[in-house]
């Protein structure tokens, strides 16, 4: 996977802290602010696709993720 590719990352906080997840390859970090966080998934999926074999990427690479908000009645 040469190149560049543009990944998404779902960013909750925690506690104190944040964490970040790439739901296409199913990779987590966590930072102490929305932008540490996110350039942590950033540096995880780098080492990710750098260290993974091909067959573990493959398996895990999603390559449709659709965010969406749902409205539920709540009683």
């Amino acid at each position: 996977m040469q190149g560049t590719r543009q990944f998404t990352a779902i960013i909750e906080r925690d506690g104190d802290s944040y964490v970040a997840h790439c739901p296409e390859l199913d990779v987590t970090s966590q930072g102490d602010s929305v932008e540490e966080s996110r350039a942590d998934l950033i540096e995880a999926i780098e080492l990710f696709l750098e260290t993974a074999p091909p067959e573990e990427v493959k398996r895990r690479l999603r390559d449709e993720v659709f965010i969406t908000r749902v409205e539920v009645k709540v009683a």
